[in-house]
Order: structure tokens, then sequence, then C-alpha cells
């Protein structure tokens, strides 16, 4: 349903079911689920693919291009999963050549006045609260929880189930599992509560815990702490995740207690 005070290029392809109030702008080269709704003022640019049942909130501006000089108006899109809602005045770029697109999943909830910018990959699940500032190239895993007003650095990668504190400064990668909190960002325990909520059981939770005094607890450097590590606790999902997400890399992961 259209308002008729709403622009739909004709080009666009969306669904006979999406909901399009007032003062909507939709370009060409655009694609929306059924029963999305799409509330006013909002603005959805080429580039934009947007899935099932989403909810998209008055201001907010989809699939603009970079702000990063080194794009050169190259073909690539901004997409949003099923289910996902994104409060008012939320902006997604969509992707550079590094990367072709941006990427939010499903089941997310990105608050009021967040940005996420140029080729982020973002996960299923995920809650970015008030104003969470996200720049070009970073990855958010299933589950994580940003608190408000939060910078998150290029590059960085936060992992699944991480709890950030609001106003957080992340320059540096945060492992899965874990409360990121102080200034600078650090370590500051296992996400216990998080993961309660998720159905882990107390077991899973103390063997996460174990894994992370070898890391933040031991006074190992991260090398030697990984081998301590694989050598002393059973092989489980979480242990290898845990592993592999340090390994990995590339800025290195949060420091320990202060």
């Amino acid at each position: 349903m259209k308002q008729p005070l709403a622009y739909v290029h004709p080009a666009a392809k969306i669904a006979s079911n999406v909901v399009i109030d007032p003062f909507v702008t939709i370009d060409q080269n655009v694609e929306i689920g059924e029963g999305t709704r799409i509330g006013s003022n909002v603005t959805i640019l080429e580039g934009a693919r947007i899935g099932k049942n989403c909810t998209i909130f008055p201001g907010a501006v989809i699939s603009a291009i970079p702000q990063d000089l080194k794009f050169n108006g190259e073909d690539t899109v901004a997409i949003i999963g099923d289910n996902t809602t994104l409060r008012e005045c939320v902006t997604v770029n969509r992707g550079t050549a590094a990367k072709g697109k941006t990427v939010v999943g499903n089941n997310c909830l990105i608050m009021a006045y967040s940005h996420i910018a140029h080729d982020v990959c973002v996960g299923d699940n995920v809650i970015m609260s008030n104003c969470t500032q996200v720049a070009g190239e970073v990855v958010i895993d299933n589950y994580a929880v940003i608190g408000g007003g939060a910078l998150i650095h290029q590059f960085s990668h936060i992992g699944a189930h991480v709890m950030v504190q609001g106003g957080a400064l992340i320059n540096k990668d945060i492992p899965p599992y874990v409360k990121a909190a102080r200034t600078p960002i650090s370590y500051a325990g296992v996400n216990s509560i998080g993961l309660r909520r998720r159905n882990f059981t107390n077991e899973k939770i103390c063997e996460i815990q174990e894994i992370y005094r070898y890391l933040y607890l031991s006074g190992l450097n991260n090398s030697d702490a990984i081998e301590r590590i694989e050598a002393e606790l059973p092989a489980s999902k979480e242990r290898d995740e845990i592993i592999m997400f340090v390994r990995n890399s590339k800025r290195g992961i949060i420091r320990g207690y202060i």
C-alpha cells in the first residue's frame, strides 16, 4: 500500500503488501520484501535490498553512497535481513569495491540515530542502542549487544554474544561471549547473564569462564595462553571459536583488567 504523497521509482521491486507512508522516497534498483513497513520521510536509495517483515522508522536513510573518498561510483548494495527494525534516523551506507556490500542480518534492532558505514557486516539478532557509530568494514557477530553512543573503529571485529558498555570507544577486537567496559575498553568478565538468556547451561558458561581465565587472568601473553588452552582444556565449539578469533585478530584483542 503506497501513499500518493510517496515517490516510488517504477523500476523498484516492492512486494504487494509493503506499507509505504507519506513522503517516502524509493529509488530505482531497490528491492523490498513482503510485510515490510516504511515510515514517513524514509529515503531508500539505489542498491537497497530489504527483507521481509522489516520496520523502518521515520527519517532513516538506506543505501546512500559511502562516506569514503575512495568510492568511485561502483555498483554495490546495502542488504537488510528479515524481521529487522531500523529506528528513527538510522543511516546504512552501501558498500565499496572493498567488499561490494553492507549487510545487516535478520532479527536485528538498530536504534535511533545509529550509523552503519560502508562494507560493514552485522550478524543476526544484533542490538545497537541509540547513536551507535560503526565505521567502515567492521564485523559484528550474532547476538552482540552494543551500548548507546559506542564508537567502533574501522576494521574492528566484535564477537558473538558480546555486551559492550554505552559510550565505549572500541579500537580493538572484542572476542566472543565477553563483556567489554571501562576506559580504555577492556575485558570485564564473561557475559553470563546474556548467555543464560540464550539457553547456555551453567556448565558451558563455566567452561567459557575458564578459557578467559587463561587469556586474561593468568599473566600469559595471548600466544602462550592459547597454547595452554589447547593443551589443557577439552575441545568444544566455544573453545575453538575463541581460539580462532584471537589467532585471526588483525587489530589485536582488548586488554584485560586494568
